[in-house]
């Protein structure tokens, strides 16, 4: 068993050195945290979605930006759609599965708002579903967080977080890194500007 850990960390740290040096991958991420600063700054939102452990990571990072991430201060304006069980059920029973998030979107998105779509895969149907209805009808900004597998999501967002890994836990550790540096980020710009 010590040895698959030292395996497992060892291959977790060479995910992280090829985000280090992949410049496309750190400019998209920069685009990123700008587009949201700049909607929440609006007044407008950054919404989340996902399913299995991509929901958890889409819920987490939306607690990072409500509560705090490294720093009391105001919470910022964001909501997850895979959090409220009624909306779910209802949804899914409904419309079907596949208008899980998209019927969300229609209700609560608007102009300007960012919806940060997480998919290990990049082609759950409900985030794709979602991610057309934002940007054929919405008028909402499109973040995917995806993995370097054959990716309808990233045809379809706006900008599209690559984790350089094909496997589902390697892009769920490598969501998890990225999104703390994205919340780290906002919070410090957003803040510090105020100061």
């Amino acid at each position: 068993m010590r040895e698959e850990i030292k395996s497992q960390l060892l291959e977790s740290r060479e995910i992280i050195n090829s985000m280090i040096y992949d410049e496309e991958l750190i400019d998209v991420i920069n685009y990123s945290v700008e587009i949201i600063i700049t909607s929440l700054k609006k007044g407008k939102k950054v919404i989340t979605a996902g399913n299995g452990g991509s929901a958890s990571d889409a819920q987490h990072f939306v607690g990072e930006l409500v509560s705090r991430f490294n720093f009391d201060r105001p919470g910022l304006n964001a909501i997850c759609l895979n959090t409220n069980t009624t909306n779910l059920t209802a949804i899914a029973n409904d419309y079907g599965y596949q208008n899980l998030f998209k019927r969300q979107l229609q209700a609560i998105g608007n102009e300007g708002d960012v919806f940060m779509a997480y998919s290990t895969s990049g082609n759950s149907k409900n985030i794709v579903e979602a991610l057309l209805d934002a940007k054929n009808n919405l008028g909402i900004i499109s973040i995917g967080m995806g993995g370097n597998r054959d990716s309808e999501m990233r045809n379809i967002c706006d900008y599209y977080i690559e984790v350089p890994s094909s496997e589902t836990p390697k892009i769920q550790e490598g969501h998890a890194v990225i999104g703390h540096i994205i919340c780290c980020l906002i919070e410090k710009i957003i803040f510090q500007e105020k100061d």
